[in-house]
């Protein structure tokens, strides 16, 4: 408690005698803080920020790894909480992707027996990426994860569309009809139930769309972005997928062996 106090302390001098613990030491009064922050066994200090309206998290992160770079090479930064985690996940989204068509694609292979007419399906999905980025674009939204939740859903979505033409002009092929009059009559007869679920999915996203309030923000970017890819894609897609399965089908007629048309013998 005070200085005096060290002179109670004794140690074995040299010659056996305990001599004060003051003889041997030297006092000097010095300040420090009161606590040292550590992250990652390492002095740290701590920095909370929020990005400017009309910018991302994304594009936080961008300048602060921009300002990092001009740090001392015995600094760095490290990042906590969410965005510790958006950082980690941020590698994460194209992979995802990736396996999703992966997925589709050797499942459509198994259900139409055929390396070539999957591709009709696949290359169909473009559109209504396009429409999601084009109707987020226009009604300024982020492209954040509940935009890319929604770029998946759209996956599984609008092949379910290019399927159902395709799948249908399949048969008719198989019933001996040109390729040409296959994919337009498969397109006829799926047309309305085509139109009738896009529509009302559309409609079901609505309240999403338009909502407001607390959340609204991830609310508006998953409902938009579904709700524009399936409307431009749906559109497109009814004359685009006709055009694809053409071309794939008669490249899988070129290639395989085995007859398109089945013949039934009495």
């Amino acid at each position: 408690a005070d200085k005096s106090d060290l002179n109670e302390l004794y140690i074995k001098a040299g010659n056996g005698e305990m001599t004060p613990i003051t003889q041997f030491v030297n006092l000097k009064r010095v300040y420090g803080p009161q606590s040292v922050t550590r992250f990652n066994l390492y002095n740290s200090t701590k920095v909370s920020g929020a990005a400017n309206p009309g910018f991302s998290t994304g594009d936080a992160l961008a300048v602060i790894e921009a300002e990092a770079a001009k740090l001392p090479s015995n600094y760095e930064v490290a990042y906590s909480g969410l965005s510790r985690e958006e950082v980690n996940a941020g590698n994460q989204t194209t992979i995802i992707f990736i396996l999703c068509i992966v997925f589709v694609y050797f499942l459509l292979a198994a259900q139409y027996e055929s390396y070539l007419l999957p591709l009709a399906v696949i290359l169909s999905l473009p559109l209504g990426v396009f429409g999601a980025f084009f109707s987020t674009k226009m009604l300024g939204l982020e492209n954040n994860i509940y935009f890319q939740i929604a770029l998946i859903m759209l996956i599984g979505l609008l092949a379910k569309n290019a399927i159902l033409i395709v799948e249908f002009a399949v048969q008719r092929r198989r019933n001996g009809e040109s390729i040409v009059d296959a994919a337009i009559h498969g397109a006829k007869a799926r047309l309305r139930p085509i139109l009738m679920t896009s529509f009302a999915f559309i409609l079901g996203l609505m309240p999403l769309v338009l909502a407001s309030g607390v959340g609204a923000k991830g609310n508006n970017s998953i409902g938009t972005g579904a709700a524009g890819g399936m409307l431009i894609g749906t559109i497109l897609g009814v004359f685009i997928i006709p055009i694809l399965f053409i071309f794939f089908q008669w490249l899988q007629e070129k290639v395989s062996s085995k007859p398109a048309v089945q013949t039934i013998e009495d």
